[in-house]
């Protein structure tokens, strides 16, 4: 053992996180923390396109939790890695798609491998006992442990005192008692914490900062599953679904319309790869269109388009359609009526 141990934080730019890590810290440990990209984080883009997130602060929390801290962040690109934890998790979904168990297990064993490679000693994560239904759980911590392979070597510092002794405890390297025995889904104890450590303006939970946790998100990724007959995705995929009003007016082809300036340039950078379509005498919506697409589907499509645009109450509106590599046209439409608009066409 070298004189000052080494760990490795598991930094999700959460409020738990921060503190674990800063609790360890204290303890005048060499901490270093980790970042894992899956490109389903809530944080991001999304917050910078749409008008109504504006007033959020456009950062990356893990980054802003790293320099709270004062500690080194390594950002890991795991998109692909990911894949099979969300499409085969083998301890199932939560609520909706959100393989929360498996993924916890993935990262530590990730962090593991990091921990390994750089000679660092335990890793912490900011885990709390009833906090999650499903990954943090007292029965699915010692899971989480054991099936990572990090063993004993996992640090859960704002709840270490309701779990066995850790090597690092046992070792010496770490004081059980300068550590807490956080339980249950209350985040009074965390905040009280904060303000003790002078942390501020830290980000607020939301029910997990991973859109497989939402509902509305799921339920347009198992429409892509379901539609196009395989449990793939990619990273384009994963952001479109962030992205925009969805509606599967027919089997065969779902819209994207886009709800706001910012939406729209953000589609704008798929022109290329989708059929897509704008009205021209009003102001509205870019359109896209994912599937196999016929005539009587552009149609449809462009009578969709005048609807969400600003000639909705219009006789007519024209709507530019522009095919994947094929020329331009246009449709002089009827926009459709929004009592002819069933609630199942919106995923």
């Amino acid at each position: 053992m070298p004189q000052k141990p080494k760990a490795v934080a598991l930094i999700s730019g959460g409020l738990d996180s921060l503190l674990a890590t800063r609790v360890v810290m204290e303890q005048g440990v060499h901490v270093e923390g980790i970042n894992f990209y899956t490109g389903f984080c809530v944080e991001g883009h999304t917050h910078a396109i749409r008008k109504k997130d504006r007033a959020r602060p456009k950062r990356n929390n893990a980054l802003w939790s790293a320099e709270q801290l004062g500690i080194k962040l390594h950002i890991i690109d795991i998109i692909e890695e990911y894949k099979d934890i969300v499409i085969n998790p083998a301890h199932g979904y939560g609520a909706n798609l959100n393989p929360c168990l498996d993924c916890k297990i993935f990262m530590v064993h990730k962090a593991r491998e990091w921990m390994e490679a750089h000679d660092f000693d335990f890793i912490i994560t900011g885990e709390v006992i009833g906090q999650r239904p499903m990954s943090q759980r007292k029965d699915t911590m010692p899971v989480i442990a054991r099936d990572s392979g990090v063993g004993d070597r996992l640090v859960r510092p704002l709840c270490a005192r309701n779990l066995p002794p850790t090597l690092p405890e046992t070792e010496g390297w770490l004081d059980r008692e300068r550590m807490f025995g956080f339980n249950g889904r209350s985040r009074k104890p965390q905040m009280a914490l904060a303000k003790q450590f002078g942390f501020e303006d830290y980000a607020q939970p939301a029910g997990g900062c991973c859109f497989l946790t939402d509902r509305q998100y799921s339920v347009k990724l198992a429409d892509l599953w379901a539609t196009r007959g395989t449990r793939e995705y990619d990273l384009d995929d994963i952001m479109l679904l962030k992205v925009g009003r969805h509606l599967r007016p027919r089997p065969n082809f779902k819209i994207i319309v886009g709800r706001e300036e910012g939406e729209n340039r953000f589609l704008e950078g798929y022109r290329k790869r989708f059929v897509h379509m704008l009205p021209t005498s009003h102001s509205g919506p870019l359109v896209l269109l994912d599937g196999e697409i016929s005539p009587a589907d552009i149609e449809l499509a462009a009578r969709l388009t005048a609807r969400f645009s600003q000639g909705r109450d219009a006789e007519r509106v024209t709507i530019e359609v522009n095919g994947k590599g094929a020329a331009t046209h246009s449709l002089d439409v009827v926009p459709l009526p929004t009592d002819e608009i069933p609630a199942g066409w919106y995923i």
